[in-house]
């Protein structure tokens, strides 16, 4: 099967150092690591990507259309801005699954709202990074019937 892509939005990069008080103390690569070690579990595999650009996100997810099974994305920021990443991720056939570390509906009222949300089969927040592996796991379950 092919591998489910993790998507990471805008400032992902710095996780573990950024806010560590909303985001905690894991960095990215534990992030990706939780990620490859969920999928395995489950015979899977994944491709790990981020970026702080919103062209990038979009010719990824684009690409994805022939390149991966599933979609597991933290636009970040671009939760609540982007319709041009919306648009790409209705043109995926696959499972979407939208992970949000912290709890977007206890924060500030814009974060409240995504235009992800309204592709995603499922949505997980403020899980902490555990919530990469429940995406992950919620991703195999729906490719695997």
């Amino acid at each position: 099967m092919k591998p489910i892509l993790v998507l990471n939005g805008p400032n992902l990069n710095l996780l573990g150092t950024r806010q560590p008080e909303i985001y905690g103390r894991e960095t990215l690569a534990d992030v990706e690591t939780l990620c490859a070690s969920t999928a395995a579990a489950r015979g899977l595999s994944v491709t790990c990507r981020q970026s702080n650009r919103e062209y990038e996100l979009i010719d990824w997810v684009q690409a994805a259309r022939s390149e991966n099974a599933a979609i597991v994305i933290n636009p970040g920021a671009f939760s609540h801005t982007s319709v041009a990443l919306l648009d790409a991720l209705n043109a995926f056939d696959g499972p979407v699954i939208e992970v949000h570390i912290s709890n977007i509906h206890r924060r500030e009222p814009f974060r409240h709202h995504s235009y992800v949300s309204t592709r995603a089969e499922a949505v997980i927040a403020g899980a902490g990074v555990q919530g990469y592996a429940f995406a992950v796991e919620r991703a195999a379950r729906l490719l695997k019937g």
